[in-house]
């Protein structure tokens, strides 16, 4: 199959184990981020099969309906960012591994650093000891401190794991059936909502964006937060309302670490959350390791031989391969 990878920003894909899984294929890579629909469609007009980096290409219809030859999109995990009506309109089949069993330490062993990070001060500390000038300031030590964890999934739990290990408290918010479980597996759950806020040196979100999610996170919320507790966003920007967290590093009050964006590639370097002192900003490196990404793609590649080999797996919209 005539196969086309998307947004391989630094060309990595090459150098992994499971990029072996498509030599029987003709491969074409794309190093750089084409947003344009038209420009996109130009570009990848002979693939028979696209293959994407998580959300960074939204896939729909003004894209979708100028690719004729396309027959597959092969992906991992969740896919907001793909219109699987406009596949199914334009035949085109989704298989995307939903790998139900397995969280990203990636992303887990990221938010555990970001908080290190923050408490410690370990950006400014080392561009001080650059500078010339030595120490800079002291650091908090987070054993005894409490962490809030939003959201009663696998990654959650991953860094409740990490915190726990550190000597850090844990206390739990989540949707009804999250807190349920939660309750049922002996965790600590907060009394309520703003108690949660209230109560946690440390918050940490860790819910996927979906509609009932969008926004999720409110002005109340922040402004519970006690002063000089941390934010920590490894998820999507989009779980929290436009504007608030901006509005409220702006008072200079709290502090956030934040992984992600309203718009990514984010290059704005006006942008509050990229240059404020109070905030420490990595530009969506949650998932951005060597070993994921061995361990996405070997999925993502099985599914493009599966479907070339005729027997698709794990499709989203399977009516178009019926």
């Amino acid at each position: 199959m005539k196969v086309h990878i998307l947004d391989d920003w630094f060309d990595t894909l090459r150098t992994l184990p499971c990029y072996s899984k498509l030599g029987a294929h003709d491969v074409t890579v794309w190093t750089d981020h084409e947003p344009d629909p038209n420009r996109l469609a130009t570009r990848v007009k002979d693939a028979e099969a696209l293959v994407l980096f998580r959300e960074r290409t939204a896939i729909g219809a003004a894209l979708l309906d100028q690719l004729p030859k396309l027959q597959l999109i092969s992906q991992r995990s969740v896919y907001p960012h793909v219109d699987v009506p406009a596949c199914t309109a334009n035949n085109v089949l989704l298989c995307s591994n939903m790998h139900s069993d397995t969280p990203s330490y990636a992303a887990a062993e990221l938010t555990l650093a970001l908080i290190l990070a923050r408490f410690r001060q370990i950006p400014e500390q080392s561009a001080s000891l650059a500078n010339g000038t030595w120490q800079m300031g002291v650091g908090r030590t987070l054993r005894g401190r409490t962490l809030g964890l939003y959201g009663y999934g696998r990654i959650a739990q991953a860094v409740a794991g990490y915190a726990d290990a550190i000597g850090m408290n844990i206390v739990w918010w989540a949707s009804k059936d999250g807190r349920a479980r939660a309750i049922a597996d002996g965790a600590k759950v907060a009394e309520n909502r703003t108690a949660f806020f209230a109560e946690s040196d440390v918050v940490s979100l860790h819910v996927r964006l979906k509609p009932d999610t969008r926004a999720i996170i409110t002005a109340d919320d922040l402004a519970a937060m006690q002063p000089r507790s941390l934010l920590v966003n490894t998820s999507r920007s989009g779980l929290i309302a436009p504007g608030v967290l901006e509005a409220e590093i702006a008072k200079g009050r709290i502090h956030a670490a934040v992984d992600v964006f309203d718009e990514e590639p984010m290059r704005d370097t006006a942008n509050i959350l990229a240059n404020h002192p109070n905030v420490l900003a990595t530009p969506h490196i949650g998932y951005v390791t060597e070993d994921e990404f061995d361990l996405q793609f070997s999925d993502i590649f099985d599914q493009i031989n599966a479907f070339a080999a005729g027997a698709p797996i794990h499709m989203i919209n399977p009516a178009v391969w019926g």
